[in-house]
């Protein structure tokens, strides 16, 4: 099997407030909902599917691992491709969302901005920009 031929169709979050999460992926990033039940929201990306899953049921999709607190830390980022990183945040700024950081232009060539949702997974937005050193 090649690894690199292989798509992510699922990501697994955890909530402690299913509903707020839900209004957020629905009324935030506009996603389509197809499906729900008492413990979990499914949303629909392009070419992936974010599982909203309330943290208190979580620890059997992870046993014997462990399910962390929100506010354990950051161990990742979502990072959605956009065409103007200002324009989003304007849109953002529109539901409520606050920024962690940015707008940035970063060494690298992008434009970023991050915000949490409300189970504290870390998103970010960026579109290509000239690089630092002007390549």
């Amino acid at each position: 099997m090649s690894w690199s031929s292989k798509s992510v169709d699922f990501i697994t979050v955890f909530t402690e407030d299913l509903e707020r999460s839900k209004a957020f992926y629905a009324n935030v990033f506009g996603l389509r909902l197809i499906f729900e039940n008492e413990n979990s929201a499914v949303f629909r990306f392009a070419n992936t599917s974010i599982n909203v899953l309330r943290a208190d049921a979580a620890a059997q999709l992870v046993s014997p691992g462990a399910v962390a607190d929100r506010d354990a830390g950051a161990r990742l980022v979502f990072t959605i491709g956009v065409d103007d990183v200002d324009a989003v945040c304007a849109e953002l700024a529109a539901h409520g969302v606050e920024l962690l950081n940015g707008p940035l232009n970063r060494p690298w060539g992008v434009r970023t901005a991050s915000f949490t949702d409300p189970g504290g997974h870390i998103w970010e937005v960026a579109q290509e920009v000239a690089r630092a050193d002007g390549s």
